[in-house]
């Protein structure tokens, strides 16, 4: 095999890298049984190509694209990541600020480090895409990144929010195996949103309706809006929420107006806008993309506060349409133990990670199976606090 770098995705045909994130062929279980659609829109060459030609992604904003692409005698892509040299941590959600902050205050250089990543995206999915499971391109893949590291002398090489099984592999390699937590709603055969809160407590079930009620109670509307029916006033509308959103927090938006626009000419098919009216007037949105057997909830923002009107958008609404559409399960985003009151349960998040100084690899290998044992145990216990009726 072949292994080259790419600075942009302009220079792979979106076929070709489709080919390897998304394979037709839907997964099989061991009796050769169609098991369900898996695609992930966040790897494909639509989602990833939006950001850099809008500008979000770029050498600039401290994310250079290096994807690395494996071919194989012929001159064909059988295996991508997707790869980036960055300058800082923003945008991860995966932390290692205090690893670059102790590397650095003992005389070590930090960044330029190598993150194979969706960017500002914390959903788990492949990252090292390899058509029908190919070991050998998934290894050319690892080589490829591990030789642009020594290339571009950058300090690790972190891939984030990987399925487990991934993870274990790469830790067979060398790298750390390091844990997250996030809260995923799963699709328990629900017919109907009555039917799921039928499956929880008594007084968990009456807190969810009276929210829901209280979220619409001064006049509010709500409208779910996909493919077509998508307009570009509406996304006026969301940016101006995003925004808002954004200014709350610290730091500044990674997305731009333009990126907006570039998904909705590429995949609207594949995103749900839930927008909440007033009056006749946009007061607040969120933003998801529909995956093969996932809704992943990503932006949300709103230009009037009204109560559970962000749990009504992001949650509620995501639950409805999950089981509309009979979608296993709905991850709605990073952290928020808020969630778990909702019907969301925790699940364990991987990322893996190889650093190539050998004392900040110790160090961080102590760090990071200390922090595993208290996800572990947290979710334990968090699991036993869910609203679900016992038995």
């Amino acid at each position: 095999m072949t292994v080259k770098i790419a600075t942009s995705l302009k220079a792979v045909p979106a076929e070709a890298w489709d080919a390897c994130a998304n394979p037709a062929v839907i997964s099989t279980n061991g009796a050769g049984l169609a098991v369900g659609d898996r695609h992930n829109p966040f790897v494909s060459h639509a989602f990833l190509s939006a950001l850099e030609e809008s500008g979000c992604v770029s050498r600039r904003t401290g994310w250079g694209p290096a994807h690395v692409l494996a071919e194989d005698a012929g001159g064909r892509l059988v295996a991508a990541a997707p790869c980036y040299l960055k300058s800082h941590s923003l945008g991860e959600y995966v932390f290692d600020h205090g690893w670059a902050d102790a590397y650095e205050r003992a005389g070590g250089r930090y960044y330029p480090k190598l993150q194979v990543s969706v960017p500002f995206t914390p959903v788990t999915g492949p990252r090292l895409l390899a058509a029908d499971g190919d070991h050998a391109a998934r290894a050319a893949l690892v080589s490829g990144v591990r030789a642009l590291r020594a290339q571009t002398n950058a300090s690790s090489i972190h891939l984030t929010y990987l399925p487990e099984p991934d993870c274990q592999d790469l830790a067979g390699d060398g790298f750390l195996a390091r844990s997250g937590q996030q809260f995923h709603w799963f699709n328990d055969g629900y017919a109907s949103f009555d039917d799921f809160l039928a499956a929880l407590a008594s007084r968990k079930r009456k807190a969810i309706r009276r929210e829901r009620r209280e979220a619409l109670r001064h006049g509010v509307t709500i409208e779910r809006l996909t493919g077509r029916d998508i307009t570009e006033a509406h996304w006026d509308a969301f940016f101006a929420f995003y925004m808002d959103t954004g200014s709350r927090k610290w730091g500044r938006p990674y997305l731009n107006r333009a990126v907006f626009s570039l998904l909705g000419e590429r995949m609207a098919e594949r995103m749900l806008l839930v927008v909440a009216k007033r009056a006749g007037r946009p007061i607040a949105g969120a933003l998801n993309f529909i995956g093969g057997d996932a809704l992943y909830g990503r932006n949300w923002g709103c230009l009037e506060d009204h109560p559970f009107l962000h749990f009504e958008l992001c949650y509620y609404q995501a639950i409805d349409f999950a089981i509309e559409r009979g979608l296993a399960r709905v991850e709605a985003g990073a952290q928020g133990e808020h969630k778990l009151a909702r019907g969301y349960r925790p699940v364990t998040t991987w990322s893996a990670h190889d650093l190539a100084d050998p004392g900040l690899k110790r160090a961080v290998a102590d760090y990071v199976a200390r922090e595993r044992c208290a996800i572990t145990e947290a979710n334990e216990e968090l699991e036993s606090a869910t609203p679900f009726r016992r038995g």
